[in-house]
């Protein structure tokens, strides 16, 4: 399984997810880097602090309720709200998918497969959980003279197919619309659930990146980060050997034959999902060095580790302004960002105290946002004290702006709003053969995290 795919799960196959199973697991600070991961887990580095990538404090000072999501996939449902109809004509063929306990990457296998393409030819707008049922739409490049076929799988399902175009691209869609069941509530405090979304409904949510971006072992930034420098050799000592972020136990002979340079025995140990660890030890079990074996791995894994270097950034800058109490205000020398779209204006770090007043009530309006740092080229520069702020974000994860360019990064950077609204939400509770459950409903805007909406109700530790 590649770190991509386990962006979307937390664990690997096999292993516990926290708070998303139903198996009791300690979670616990590693002496290693100080991170919280289960207690079992193991590491050969010398100590050392690690940065936490993970969302922040919550921006709610109650305390949560508790609870645990994804027991089961059907407890976690997420239906993608596109942003246009294919036209019906075209050599890309769009399809309807639902896709149940599945990670993204294996999806990416079994459409590939049966179409008999590679993956570059397939295109959706955005990656979604494992441990969910999700219905997305996804494109294959396919000529109007090659058979479609029947796709049969037993987690996966075509509602729907149609021609269009285009590829489908990331972020080609408005939103999710997501459907949760919380778990290991009690049912009769749905009223309080109601009131901390109708708080939330008010104030808005943190709109952190949620801990899946940042893989299971809570260190793709750290791959990014050599990715961005340029050093291949601690990349690959970090991604595969026995010194780098804690792992599973059963993953230590493996780990260790590559500390050793038994990269064939390695390779032949890592499983069949594990595409990135495999194609790395290929390349070097072929000759090729440090450099030459990064290059080999796909460019859309790369490119991950990229944006979860960003996303790490981000949620730095983004855990001082909640601190602050400034995560839903705009302050001088900010970046503002328009509500319900991507459209951003700089606001001068020595805005007059009028224009300052009438963009602060726009903001309580919701008509306007700050936004946070998704480091590139071509994001638009803060000033004053929010600068400051994402300076020492980007210092806090090792790197500068001089590292978000070409041909590290692939794109131009962007903001991010610092909060985000949730839309036609509605709770319940009831009973199933499952037990007792709390039921929530909500959209929100393409690229936000429900976990982190959750987290604001149930508390620390939610994924």
């Amino acid at each position: 399984m590649t770190t991509e795919a386990r962006e979307e799960t937390g664990f690997p196959e096999g292993e516990i997810a926290a708070t998303g199973s139903t198996n009791s697991t300690e979670f616990l600070p590693h002496p290693s880097c100080g991170l919280l991961v289960p207690s079992n887990w193991i590491t050969n580095a010398t100590p050392h602090e690690r940065l936490d990538p993970r969302p922040g404090p919550r921006a709610s000072t109650e305390p949560g309720i508790g609870g645990r999501l994804k027991d089961r996939p059907s407890d976690f449902i997420v239906e993608e709200i596109p942003s246009y109809d294919p036209s019906g004509e075209g050599e890309h063929i769009y399809l309807g998918i639902q896709k149940t306990n599945m990670p993204h990457t294996e999806m990416l296998g079994v459409i590939c497969r049966h179409f008999n393409v590679e993956e570059f030819a397939v295109g959706f707008a955005g990656m979604k959980d494992r441990v969910a049922v999700t219905h997305q739409t996804v494109s294959v490049h396919l000529p109007v003279d090659r058979p479609v076929g029947e796709l049969k799988h037993d987690r996966l399902v075509v509602m729907w197919a149609k021609r269009h175009t285009n590829k489908l691209r990331r972020g080609h869609l408005r939103g999710n619309r997501f459907v949760i069941r919380m778990r290991g509530i009690d049912p009769m405090q749905v009223r309080t659930v109601k009131l901390r979304l109708e708080m939330l409904a008010k104030q808005g949510i943190p709109d952190y990146f949620g801990e899946q971006r940042f893989g299971y072992r809570l260190n793709n930034h750290i791959v990014g980060r050599y990715f961005a420098h340029a050093q291949w050799q601690q990349l690959l000592d970090e991604m595969l050997g026995s010194r780098g972020a804690p792992f599973p136990p059963h993953q230590l002979e493996v780990r260790e034959l590559y500390d050793r340079g038994e990269f064939q025995a390695a390779y032949d140990i890592w499983g069949r999902n594990d595409q990135a660890e495999r194609i790395a030890l290929r390349a070097l079990g072929r000759g090729r060095d440090a450099a030459g074996a990064v290059r080999a791995i796909p460019g859309h894994t790369r490119s991950f580790w990229m944006s979860a270097l960003q996303g790490a950034v981000y949620n730095h800058a983004l855990s001082q302004r909640v601190r602050d109490g400034t995560f839903g205000a705009v302050l001088r020398g900010d970046v503002a960002m328009l509500g319900g779209s991507s459209s951003v204006f700089p606001i001068a770090h020595d805005a007059p105290a009028d224009e300052l007043a009438v963009l602060e009530s726009r903001c309580a309006a919701h008509d306007i946002s700050a936004a946070g740092p998704i480091p590139g080229p071509g994001m638009l520069a803060s000033s004053g004290l929010p600068r400051e702020i994402e300076l020492r974000a980007l210092a806090a994860c090792g790197v500068e702006d001089a590292q978000f360019v070409p041909p590290a990064l692939d794109g131009a950077g962007a903001r991010r709003p610092y909060r985000i609204m949730m839309r036609d939400w509605s709770v319940d509770a009831g009973v199933d053969e499952h037990g007792g459950y709390i039921r929530v409903m909500f959209d929100l805007q393409k690229g936000a995290f429900a976990t982190v909406l959750c987290r604001e109700i149930m508390g620390e530790g939610v994924v």
